[in-house]
């Protein structure tokens, strides 16, 4: 399809014009600015323009929507207008970047490097909870543990406990590793430094306070100068500052050591310049500075407990939405790592099952069939400790099961805070954080179990049911007025294609007289499928490209859902185009955001003008290394805008597995 020029143009002046451009680039379905100053874009002129599809300003970027298969083209004429550089996806998110304040880079830099650590922590904290059971007195037989009244059990308990502590024992070279990995350093070098800092000739973290007070703190003596010989076992911030210097010293040394010495020069002025350092004053400062964190989050838990459950407990969910709940990470390590327990980590558990129990309650308030099994399956997710779809799936949307759900974990926070319970280890949460907690504080933490499982399903429906009795008087009124209002609200309520604004302009008659073709789509991955407006993504969600549905996915398999032809593979792997032999073209688009792996992860089995036949597999993709990277599964599949011979398309959600269940129906002219 060829593209006009002006459109282009006007494309260029509606964001600025080529001086407010400071990078640019494209994905597969948009182009992606890292704009000088946003406030001079157009967004009247970008709506009028017939290029694009949508717009929007997300982390920094501003995202211009023009779809697959023409918005590589679209790139490309604006790059020969403007003049510009080609800038990688990278380049404009460093660039992007920038326009963060503070605050936003540090929160993204602690996600960056806590999220893919966070399995084997989860794992740990898991495995911890097993031993818990096993060890814990008065779980099943009074003031006695099990392996107490069966000592074989003895040795497993101290086996599990082993494998279980070990990530936590070594957390340091888990920081390391990933730290200096998002620092741009090497990996390796990460994991290094990381083990220097809980080396067993150190005294161990642990046992730090014990030897003070004993006044056995044993000490390096460096020309008179004495540094305390210790570990730093549980503690975050002396390897982030350090894996920071490393990082910035190895790229330092690699820019100016000659290729012939890198080797031995690099690597050991690095580690022995940061190990100096880390011992003699990052450590020590660091060491302070988190104790003193930890003292002060300590001294408002003890001191008004009632009323830091109240703020975190209430307050979390928000935090989920913003991202700003991955910084508590590092302080729920903090305070497992000096304290032998978190407070934090209980109430986010409890925070998860209260939206969990307040998209489960829309089941009973929602009238649609498709949003009530959004509302099932999303709850289900939540009560495991994912919260994410049922946040932003359904309580969001609706706003007051959201409210409910913070409220309920707001009385359950303050419930947990007051009775001292606490967490022995991050596990996952939902339901299953149970494990995690000290055994002696079971009950208590199943009592606010049920507070947020009871509150915000019972506030949900009630206000949702009395909302909805409220909206049918107001139709009801509106349709004895004479309008037509009702019948209106019902269609749009029940359709589920994005051509219902068409035909509305459209005589019944002249429908009827249309011949119309039907294609059936297949489900190409084994998962859920959802509709768009689930995708947490503007672009995908809005349907700015088209209509289409998404599946969640269990396995990790594409495959063809009909005979095909490749029209264009993805550079980066977790997309493709299919072109059936109407001429109809389909999107699949594996994960949001997934561009940014740049093909890691993913393994196409297709080229562009391969013919496949339904079933074929056409990628497959490494769920681990994806999720790792903090990208949500989520797959959108795109029937595109523009396509003259789609009449109408039809959405099935559920369950489904791959090319044996239909997930759209495409309705085609003549």
């Amino acid at each position: 399809m060829a593209i006009d020029k002006k459109q282009v143009e006007e494309i260029v002046r509606a964001v600025g014009g080529k001086d407010n451009i400071e990078a640019a680039t494209h994905c597969v379905t948009r182009l992606r600015f890292a704009l000088y100053d946003e406030s001079k874009v157009d967004t009247q002129s970008l709506d009028q323009n017939d290029l694009v599809k949508g717009q929007f300003s997300s982390q920094g970027q501003f995202q211009v929507v023009i779809g697959p298969g023409l918005v590589d083209k679209v790139y490309d004429e604006m790059i020969q207008i403007t003049g510009g550089e080609r800038a990688s996806k990278d380049d404009v998110k460093a660039v992007a970047g920038k326009k963060q304040n503070p605050l936003q880079r540090a929160i993204k830099t602690l996600s960056d490097i806590f999220i893919p650590i966070l399995p084997a922590i989860i794992t740990a904290g898991l495995l911890l909870g097993i031993n818990n059971i096993l060890t814990g007195p008065g779980i099943f037989f009074d003031g006695k543990s099990l392996v107490d009244v069966y000592p074989a059990w003895k040795d497993l308990a101290s086996i599990i406990n082993t494998i279980a502590s070990t990530a936590f024992t070594f957390l340091p070279a888990l920081i390391g590793w990933s730290a200096v990995t998002r620092f741009g350093g090497s990996p390796l070098l990460g994991i290094v430094l990381g083990l220097i800092l809980v080396h067993p000739d150190l005294l161990s973290a642990y046992g730090y306070a014990n030897a003070v007070n004993e006044g056995t703190v044993p000490t390096w003596n460096l020309f008179g100068w004495h540094i305390e010989k210790i570990g730093y076992q549980g503690q975050v911030l002396p390897v982030l500052v350090s894996a920071y210097l490393l990082a910035k010293l190895e790229i330092f040394l690699n820019k100016r050591v000659h290729d012939s010495i890198k080797l031995l020069v690099v690597a050991p002025v690095t580690l022995l310049i940061t190990g100096f350092l880390a011992f003699t004053i990052i450590g020590p400062v660091t060491f302070a500075i988190a104790n003193g964190i930890t003292s002060g989050l300590i001294y408002i838990y003890d001191s008004y407990a009632a009323l830091g459950g109240l703020i975190y407990g209430g307050l979390y969910a928000l935090l989920v939405i913003t991202g700003m709940h991955h910084t508590f990470l590092a302080v729920d390590v903090q305070l497992i790592g000096s304290q032998g327990g978190t407070f934090l980590w209980p109430m986010l558990a409890l925070s998860n099952i209260a939206q969990g129990s307040a998209a489960l309650a829309m089941m009973l308030v929602l009238r649609e069939k498709k949003m009530r099994g959004l509302a099932a399956t999303s709850s289900v997710s939540a009560f495991l400790g994912v919260t994410e779809p049922a946040i932003f799936g359904v309580n969001i949307r609706y706003r007051y099961p959201f409210i409910f759900g913070m409220v309920g974990s707001a009385i359950g926070g303050v419930l947990l805070t007051m009775n001292n319970v606490q967490a022995t280890s991050i596990g996952v949460g939902g339901v299953p954080g149970f494990l995690s907690i000290f055994p002696n504080k079971w009950g208590v933490f199943f009592i606010g179990m049920a507070i947020v499982l009871v509150v915000p399903f019972v506030l949900t429906v009630i206000f949702g049911r009395a909302k909805l009795r409220k909206e049918d008087r107001n139709a009801d009124q509106a349709t004895v007025a004479g309008g037509q209002t009702s019948t209106a609200k019902s269609a749009s309520s029940t359709t589920t294609t994005n051509a219902v604004a068409e035909q509305r302009t459209r005589s019944a008659a002249q429908v009827a007289d249309e011949p119309v073709n039907t294609l059936e789509i297949m489900a190409p991955l084994t998962g859920t499928a959802v509709p768009l407006e689930q995708v947490p993504d503007p672009a995908f969600a809005e349907k700015q490209m088209g209509e289409g549905v998404a599946i969640e996915p269990s396995g990790n398999q594409v495959v063809a859902p009909f005979d095909a032809q490749v029209a264009h593979v993805i550079k980066s792997k977790h997309a493709v185009i299919l072109e059936h032999a109407s001429g109809l073209q389909i999107l699949i688009h594996v994960g949001i955001n997934t561009v940014s792996l740049k093909g890691e992860g993913f393994n196409m089995h297709v080229e562009a003008g391969e013919k496949v036949r339904a079933g074929q597999t056409l990628l497959e993709f490494d769920r681990k290394v994806i999720e790792a990277a903090g990208y949500p599964l989520i797959t959108p599949i795109i029937i595109p805008d523009g396509q003259d011979m789609v009449d109408r398309v039809e959405v099935t959600t559920g369950d489904v597995t791959s090319n044996q269940n239909g997930v759209l129906k495409v309705h085609l002219k003549g």
